[in-house]
């Protein structure tokens, strides 16, 4: 699947949206990616995450668990867990940080990567490895469908996406006025609490 096929694949569903949008990393953007609208069509979602098992293959060989962050990762993680032939867990927040909870462990010697949707900064990538950390497998590298940081977002890990897009992020004080213009939405999930 080529880069243009997976943003087809958003395109389709509705997924990439205009406007003023508040990111879960408290930055601002132009542009949202609504994966869920992808995540809500089973066919979709196997089609894409099957194009990441593959590139996940290829860079980091065979794996045994797939770890993502809750919420917005769960689905990507599962699915492509299973095109890995392994198994899918995911961290949680408890008092704000992220855990291993549900009994979830990570055997010594298990080989993991993390799967995660959209990075944009990679601070809930972080937020996710670091939690990891605290846990005997070896962690592989990271993985997501969309990398729209460009590549620049630095996860202490190596990361391959399907796509890398440079879309634009501004700090509230910095919001040019074409988009301060526009009302704020914030469609994301990390003000979540468990």
């Amino acid at each position: 699947m080529t880069p243009n096929d997976v943003l087809d694949e958003f395109r389709s569903a509705g997924a990439l949206l205009e406007g003023h949008f508040i990111l879960s990393s408290g930055l601002h953007s132009p542009v949202f990616l609504q994966k869920m609208f992808v995540f809500q069509d089973p066919a979709r979602t196997e089609r894409v995450c099957r194009a990441l098992a593959e590139k996940i293959r290829g860079t980091f060989g065979p794996v045994d668990y797939v770890v993502s962050p809750a919420v917005g990762g769960i689905v990507p993680g599962y699915e492509t867990a299973r095109h890995l032939g392994c198994k899918a867990i995911f961290v949680e927040r408890e008092n704000g940080v992220f855990v291993l909870r549900r009994g979830f462990t990570i055997p010594e010697g298990a080989r993991v990567v993390m799967v995660e949707d959209i990075v944009t900064t990679g601070l809930s990538s972080r937020e996710c490895l670091a939690a990891l950390r605290e846990h005997p497998g070896t962690i592989l590298g990271a993985a997501c469908l969309i990398d729209r940081s460009g590549g620049k977002a630095d996860l202490g890990v190596p990361l391959v996406s399907l796509v890398q897009l440079d879309i634009p992020a501004y700090a509230p004080d910095q919001l040019p006025p074409e988009l301060a213009a526009l009302p704020a939405v914030k469609p994301g999930s990390r003000s979540l609490k468990s």
